[in-house]
């Protein structure tokens, strides 16, 4: 049975990118414009792992990835954070909110599946 990965980013072009290149490596994807959308997406459905964007409207990565840790059935869900932001404090304040690994875009595809087959369970 393939694994489940939610792809959160506000930019669709991006969201395609990724969803690609992880069907390509076998998984399934769901897709969410920000955190708000994701959150309605965290429904009890299994999801293996999640990739997030850090900056986003309505909610920002950050507070989408806390919110995901309150849930119990998500709680030990894996993140990626794929950003932007490279700053060691946001990497520190992803870390602290329980993301698993940090990709700084513009990134290689591969990078990605890589992560993803590394901590998807």
């Amino acid at each position: 049975m393939s694994k489940t990965i939610l792809v959160v980013d506000d930019s669709s072009s991006f969201r395609t990118v990724v969803k690609l290149a992880l069907q390509k490596a076998g998984y399934t994807v769901i897709e969410a414009g920000d955190g708000k959308d994701a959150s309605a997406k965290l429904n009890g459905q299994k999801i293996n792992l999640i990739v997030c964007d850090v900056n986003m409207p309505n909610m920002d990565g950050l507070s989408f990835l806390r919110h995901v840790k309150t849930q119990a059935a998500y709680k030990f869900t894996p993140v990626i954070m794929l950003t932007t932001e490279s700053q060691e404090a946001k990497k520190a304040e992803g870390r602290a909110a329980g993301a698993r690994a940090w990709i700084t875009k513009p990134f290689q595809p591969s990078q990605l599946v890589d992560a993803v087959n590394r901590l998807c369970v």
